[in-house]
């Protein structure tokens, strides 16, 4: 599927980018930072599937950021609206059919830190799957045992970092568990997760990076804290709260990827 997808957006005149954006909820504004940009709605992409999440369009965009070719994907569908955690399989194979340099994933977080207050932008530097899920199950063959040590690439995180020490934005470290959702964690949860080593909360991300180290994507993530964990610093998180906060946050977010991604990869990252 993801052949008749590439075909398909050659077709529509989308070259080979130098970057790819996967966007969460309420962080689908980056899109119109793009120049000269066409927009593909994921009906009309074989094999993309459909989000029927608020905060997410559910549109493939491509256009140019300074000396840069990008896709972003506005929204993403999610393991809970379908109960497979490869759903973004044909995207995420689609872009590296392309060529795609990089791929960078976004995400609204619960933050489990106090330094990690609604409307942080914080660099994903690590993940626990704590699901228990993995989108490559039942393939077969060697190309499924995927090394997962700096999937989150550390040159790509330099990168982020001097964007942001150029913009006067704080960008802390932090690692993320992926919680299946749709239900938002309990306080134990959110107790046990930072005292496994997670900093941040989520329903999403950890699939999509399996499956772009999977077909040899360099990758980063973001997370834009939205609320603090359930029971901490009275967090009592609401999918109202995390679409607010992330539109009220997403200016930074957008100003940061915009800084960091309008240059194509350099030799010296390779």
């Amino acid at each position: 599927m993801d052949v008749a997808a590439r075909d398909l957006l050659r077709a529509a005149g989308v070259g080979r980018p130098d970057w790819a954006v996967i966007l969460g909820t309420g962080l689908g504004g980056f899109a119109e930072a793009l120049e000269g940009a066409m927009s593909i709605p994921y009906e009309a992409i074989p094999g993309f599937p459909s989000s029927g999440v608020s905060g997410h369009a559910g549109r493939l965009v491509a256009g140019r950021l300074g000396k840069a070719r990008v896709i972003a994907l506005q929204g993403r569908a999610h393991f809970y609206e379908h109960g497979d955690a490869a759903i973004m399989r044909t995207p995420i194979a689609t872009l590296a059919a392309l060529g795609t340099g990089a791929l960078i994933l976004t995400n609204a977080a619960g933050g489990l830190r106090p330094d990690l207050a609604p409307g942080t932008i914080t660099l994903v530097t690590d993940h626990i799957n704590f699901s228990g899920r993995n989108p490559l199950i039942g393939e077969t063959g060697d190309a499924r045992f995927v090394p997962m040590v700096n999937a989150y690439d550390p040159a790509l995180g330099a990168r982020f970092r001097a964007a942001a020490a150029r913009l006067d934005l704080t960008l802390p470290d932090g690692v993320y568990m992926w919680f299946s959702g749709p239900s938002f964690e309990t306080p134990a949860e959110v107790r046990m997760a930072h005292m496994l080593g997670a900093d941040l909360v989520g329903m999403s991300t950890v699939p999509e990076i399996i499956l772009a180290r999977r077909y040899g994507l360099r990758c980063a993530a973001l997370s834009l804290v939205t609320n603090y964990g359930a029971g901490l610093f009275d967090g009592a998180p609401t999918h109202d709260e995390t679409r607010r906060v992330a539109a009220q946050g997403s200016a930074h977010l957008i100003a940061l990827l915009s800084e960091t991604l309008r240059e194509p990869l350099s030799e010296s990252l390779a």
